[in-house]
């Protein structure tokens, strides 16, 4: 799991300068919350198969494809949520806050797209000499 995680991490900085470049070309020809919904679905795609291609190096499917949004609406919630709040109810720099509000969200994101990618972790062996038990 800590190569994963490393490699998740490696794709979150990638995948933040793809939002971020994209957040800023749209910001320049729409509102500051349409330029981060179009860079977000736009981060995600390229996330999508980033993480099944070198993070997780999991075949990428259809099936997959069409759940990964799904597993990612914690991110796009907290970080939509946060971006909004940030700027319009703490003034934050609209600049600034999709930054913040991403890295809130970096570990739920994590969970749920190992998850989503491989699945569920194997169980840890059981204790044969039951020391373990109550």
């Amino acid at each position: 799991m800590p190569t994963h995680i490393l490699r998740f991490a490696l794709v979150g900085v990638l995948n933040t300068g793809v939002y971020y470049g994209l957040y800023l070309a749209f910001r320049l020809v729409v509102p500051y919350w349409a330029a981060h919904l179009l860079a977000i679905a736009s981060a995600m795609v390229f996330s999508f198969f980033l993480n099944c291609l070198y993070t997780f190096r999991t075949r990428p499917t259809w099936r997959k494809f069409a759940l990964w949004p799904l597993t990612n609406a914690t991110n796009y919630v907290m970080t939509t949520v946060g971006v909004i709040v940030l700027v319009s109810g703490l003034g934050m720099d609209e600049r600034v806050a999709p930054l913040v509000a991403a890295a809130a969200a970096i570990p739920v994101t994590f969970l749920l797209s190992r998850r989503l990618l491989i699945g569920r972790s194997a169980p840890a062996p059981a204790d044969p000499t039951g020391a373990g038990d109550p």
